[in-house]
């Protein structure tokens, strides 16, 4: 039989029993390629031979499901076809229907030309008009039925029109669709009618108006029947159907965008890696990020309390959680208060911050997080500080502050009763702040003067976590630097005695005792930076700079454990020797403790060779260790500082004796001849040596259990996996960072790691491969702006490698120029503009502590690239400016991409975008 039309070729499908895939298979070789299946109306087609009987011919329906399935008809065309059918007394015909729009109405879509999406959208408002036309008629059929008797039937279909309309209805997707159909019915109601576009003028379609009169007559029908179920039912599905005409209106305060991860990734690097930062630098690469991806203030807000509150969540028990909340609660509102001064006028600004307060208040399950950890109502004291700068109106604050209550009284239990006697750490960092200022004023009076009251108040920053507290909130406000120098003072003060009674000799070894150990800690954790003073002529360099600068062990500085600075006056190291050896414990009268550190290291090296040549037994050395440490537990550091050193030079047979001497000055002397103050001393010295030991005992394989400290053990410590090539670390790490859509704390301390071990080039050259693989555009668009957030680690050594090594091998191997098709290559482009922005603006600029710990090799192509004199030439302008005249180099794809470099926004070049 030779087919002529749909019609005869569904007619012989039937009649010779074709399975769904036969007849699939059929039919396209009976129609040649060409008009889609849609113009040809298949799916109607269809529909209409299956429903010529009192009930619907299965095995053509099989062929409309198959075809459905397969996407041979689109929704839309399938839709209109059920939306055709009238004849709502044929119950089996209804409800075949019924089943086939429930394979579909819950994940609408639709493939091809913008004319197809609308047409989509029609279609669905037809499909609601014919789904509430059967409703009302099995609601009809269902009152007749009561009456007569036999309601069985009839409430069954009205059930499943109920249930399919709930269904297509409370996807909110589906109400935008329909939302889209009744504006475009009145635009086009607006021109002139619906028969206007030639392409719709025989289509039937339902509008707004008859849906309207369709819910008033169900709701009519409806309130006559018993079934309270039913009723409920039908007037949620009214509910939603009224709700769609506003819902522009009702989201409108709903936020498009809400996640910058650029933004929470420099906030969250700064609070992790540098909270000893000035906060200006910071204050300019926000609002460089804000012009950049141009974020509107109340968001930009948003994104750095999220960040915080993140932080918050995920920061370490001990130093970290302090930092963290120092960071949250005394930085970032000084932080705020400069990015004020950016803003058109003070007003502007405190409604944005209100706004930001606004939506963060809807992020409950963060804020319940955070305030479990930290065991208070976190808004409440940030909204306090904020209210104190200036940030926010008292009327705001308490207004927001009345909201977050009411929250909280529908949260879960947030304080157990473990941790309710436990002070908060926000209210103990507010209060330490005021305090610091208070120990810095003390600091400044002759020590001479009161020496036992100057020791009283250092005891009391000994307890507990006090040191911690004060060291963070000084670090946060920026005076830690003067802080250390304080420190520095007095311990340069106590090296020297004069004629000294014993009670006065014991208060100097204390003072000198607790400053070393103090500012050790201080280096530790937050960098020797802060304990260095400016290099400048004449400035005398005090004892505890030289110690710290040759002797200290700090990552990835190998100190040579011959070094002269290990090689004190032989004189002294003798008498120190025989000090240690042959006395029951340490003079402390007129006790120079600066030699005495000096000279521990050679001494030390005389006792290991006694010992490992059978001189001394190990009984002797228990001696010598105890009176290490039993006076003074800074001897103690000194003494493990150089055998950290001397291990290293050793092989592996050689290292018993200094680890097991490292062992025995690791714990504590318990004897009743110890000074005041002696067990909090040994909580720091531990936690110092465990710092200095990390990585030798790492190398060693070795364990040395440290006595419990009460602070962290280095909880980003040792995160690379073993026995992984680091290439494959980075791309899982960035895999996961841009599946996620931001990064978090330890994923930085693992890109750092990785950026120390790799190097500059290795890093950010895998990494700008990782983003030549995507291929969908809004991956890309992500992947640049967590790299940007990535690169922030060492801005200005990844833009000199991005744009003087990187980016020209990609623009001039035409291998590689298919890598640079859009979207990555337009992606690269962004990111290239974005950093060498970035470095631009701040390279005059100090670099962050941070980055001062790598050694620049190549400064001299940095300040080329970057020129300090404003007159001067700049590489990074030569290369963003091409040659117009040459054609040929225009032509090639390498330019393209420079010139993308440029257009992606000329104002960003110019110098009033760089500088508000």
């Amino acid at each position: 039989m030779k087919v002529v039309n749909l019609k005869q070729a569904i007619l012989q499908a039937w009649k010779e029993r074709w399975s769904d895939y036969q007849w699939a298979i059929n039919m396209k070789k009976f129609f040649p390629k060409g008009a889609t299946w849609d113009i040809l109306n298949l799916a109607e087609a269809l529909l209409e031979q299956a429903m010529i009987g009192p009930s619907p011919n299965p095995l053509i329906l099989s062929y409309l499901k198959y075809a459905i399935s397969s996407q041979m008809v689109s929704y839309s065309s399938v839709l209109t076809a059920i939306s055709k059918f009238d004849d709502f007394s044929r119950d089996l015909c209804v409800q075949a229907l019924l089943d086939i729009m429930d394979m579909f109405c819950d994940r609408l879509s639709c493939h091809g030309k913008a004319e197809e999406c609308i047409g989509l959208c029609r279609a669905l408002l037809s499909a609601l008009h014919w789904l509430l036309r059967c409703t009302a008629a099995s609601a009809e059929q269902l009152r007749v039925g009561l009456e007569a008797g036999t309601p069985a039937a009839a409430e069954k279909q009205l059930a499943m029109c109920l249930q399919r309309l709930e269904k297509t209805l409370s996807s909110t997707k589906n109400r935008a669709l329909l939302h889209i159909a009744k504006l475009e019915e009145a635009s086009l109601h607006t021109s002139q009618g619906l028969g206007q576009g030639g392409t719709r003028a025989n289509q039937p379609t339902a509008s707004w108006t008859a849906i309207e009169h369709c819910l008033l007559k169900l709701g009519d029908i409806l309130a006559g029947l018993s079934s309270p179920q039913l009723r409920s039912q039908a007037e949620q599905c009214g509910t939603l159907i009224r709700s769609i005409p506003t819902m522009l209106s009702v989201h409108s305060e709903q936020l498009h965008k809400t996640g910058f991860p650029t933004v929470h990734a420099v906030v969250l690097l700064e609070g992790t890696m540098n909270l000893t930062g000035e906060t200006q630098p910071l204050v300019e690469q926000l609002m460089m990020v804000k012009r950049m991806q141009h974020i509107p203030t109340p968001l930009f807000v948003l994104e750095i309390w999220k960040a915080c509150f993140v932080g918050l969540i995920e920061s370490p028990e001990g130093t970290g959680e302090l930092k963290w909340t120092a960071f949250t609660f005394l930085k970032i509102p000084q932080v705020l208060v400069k990015l004020k001064k950016y803003s058109h006028g003070d007003k502007d600004f405190t409604e944005d911050v209100n706004s930001a307060f606004e939506f963060l208040l809807k992020l409950t399950p963060l804020l319940d997080k955070a305030d479990q950890r930290c065991n208070c109502d976190c808004t409440s004291f940030l909204l306090q500080e904020c209210s104190k700068q200036g940030l926010l109106s008292e009327a705001s604050m308490n207004n927001l502050m009345a909201k977050r209550k009411a929250d909280r009284e529908h949260a879960p239990q947030l304080k157990s009763d473990e941790n309710a006697n436990i002070q908060p750490n926000p209210g103990l960092i507010l209060r330490a702040e005021p305090t610091v200022t208070n120990i810095l004023k003390t600091m400044d009076a002759d020590h001479s003067k009161s020496p036992e009251g100057l020791l009283g108040v250092l005891g009391h920053m000994l307890s507990g976590k006090s040191l911690d507290l004060l060291l963070a909130a000084a670090a946060a406000t920026g005076k830690l630097k003067s802080f250390a120098r304080k420190f520095i003072n007095l311990n340069e003060f106590t090296t020297h005695g004069s004629e000294e009674s014993t009670k006065a000799a014991s208060v100097r070894a204390l003072l000198f005792d607790i400053s070393f150990l103090m500012l050790c800690h201080v280096a530790q954790t937050y960098g020797s930076e802060v304990i260095l003073s400016e290099s400048s002529t004449g400035t005398e360099v005090f004892f505890f700079e030289t110690w710290m600068q040759t002797c200290m062990p700090e990552e990835g500085k190998i100190l040579n454990p011959d070094h002269p600075c290990f090689r004190p006056d032989s004189t002294k190291v003798e008498s120190l020797v025989a000090l240690l050896n042959n006395s029951s414990e340490m003079k402390l009268v007129q006790m120079k403790w600066h030699e005495a550190c000096l000279s521990i290291s050679a001494a030390i090296l005389e006792i290991l060779n006694a010992w490992e040549n059978g001189v001394l037994a190990f009984e002797s050395i228990q001696k010598i260790t105890d009176n290490i440490k039993g006076k003074v537990c800074s001897l103690a550091v000194c003494a493990v500082a150089w055998l950290v050193a001397h291990v290293r030079m050793l092989g592996l047979d050689e290292r018993e004796k200094s680890l097991q001497m490292i062992r025995q000055l690791a714990g504590p002397l318990y004897s009743e001849n110890t000074l005041q103050f002696y067990n909090e001393r040994v909580v720091i010295m531990s936690s110092i040596l465990e710092h200095m030991c990390a990585d030798v005992l790492q190398q060693t394989a070795t364990q040395i259990k440290f006595p419990s400290t009460g602070m962290d053990t280095m909880p980003y410590w040792n995160l690379l996996p073993p026995k992984r090539p680091i290439k494959e670390v980075l791309t899982d790490i960035f895999a996961k960072v841009l599946e996620r859509g931001w990064v978090d704390s330890r994923s930085i301390h693992i890109f750092d790691t990785l950026l120390h071990m790799g190097g500059v080039y290795w890093f950010c050259n895998n990494l700008i491969k990782e983003l030549l693989k995507e291929t969908r555009k809004e991956h890309t668009l992500r992947a640049v702006e967590l790299l940007y957030s990535i690169f922030c680690l060492d801005m200005q050594q990844v833009t000199l490698v991005l744009l003087g090594h990187i980016l020209p091998g990609l623009l001039t191997d035409s291998s590689k120029w298919h890598s640079l098709m859009d979207p990555p290559g337009t992606a690269l482009a962004k990111l290239a503009v974005w950093c060498a922005l970035s470095s631009y603006s701040s390279h005059k600029g100090q670099a962050s502590s941070r980055q001062k710990k790598r050694h620049r090799e190549d400064i001299e192509d940095y300040i080329s690239l970057f020129p300090l004199d404003d007159m001067q030439p700049s590489k990074l302008m030569r290369l963003l400016s091409s040659n117009e005249e040459d054609a040929n180099i225009l032509s090639s794809p390498r330019m393209s991409v420079l010139g993308a470099l440029v257009t992606l926004d000329p104002r960003t070049f110019s110098r009033q975008a760089l500088h508000p």
